[in-house]
């Protein structure tokens, strides 16, 4: 009996000197929030079309040329930053024969609209050999042309010839 009692009253001591009122307590909230972008399309709309081209004379098509240059639609977020790039090849390649036939790109081959402009009076030139970054335009379009140089031997086989172009397109995120 002596122990109950021995364990009450400790238990009791423990609870009264343990319990010192409850402290003053503030708490503040704060959601986690993010919009997710609308996805992105890149198609492209016009190949980079030389047409004929004569054997030892090196051929150009200009960026804004119509119906010849190169040309992709992208659909995305309105306003929303992207990197572009290109993957250009050094050569078309014969579909037959497997010949090569040297293309090339220079600094100002390329360029984009963002709404603003047109294929002839674009936003801006931009460097196909390099990345670029610019904006999606406020409708959600973005569209970007290429020209380049095709130089054929003066024994260039005779025939059709092909490379693929691609553009990557990315948001920054900015």
């Amino acid at each position: 009996m002596r122990t109950r009692i021995c364990t009450l009253v400790l238990a009791l001591l423990l609870v009264l000197g343990g319990f010192s009122g409850a402290d003053a307590q503030e708490v503040g909230i704060i959601q986690a929030v993010a919009t997710v972008v609308s996805s992105m399309s890149v198609q492209g709309t016009h190949d980079l079309d030389f047409g004929s081209v004569t054997p030892g004379v090196p051929k150009t098509v200009d960026k804004a040329a119509a119906g010849s240059a190169g040309e992709w639609r992208v659909t995305g977020a309105s306003l929303a930053e992207v990197s572009v790039t290109f993957d250009l090849p050094p050569a078309l390649s014969h579909t037959t024969s497997g010949v090569t036939m040297p293309i090339s790109f220079n600094s100002t081959s390329a360029s984009y609209d963002d709404g603003s402009g047109s294929q002839g009076t674009p936003t801006a030139t931009i460097n196909p050999n390099g990345p670029n970054v610019m904006d999606i335009g406020g409708a959600g379009n973005l569209y970007i042309w290429i020209g380049g140089i095709v130089t054929p031997s003066i024994a260039q086989t005779g025939g059709d010839y092909s490379a693929d172009i691609t553009l990557t397109v990315t948001y920054t995120g900015n």
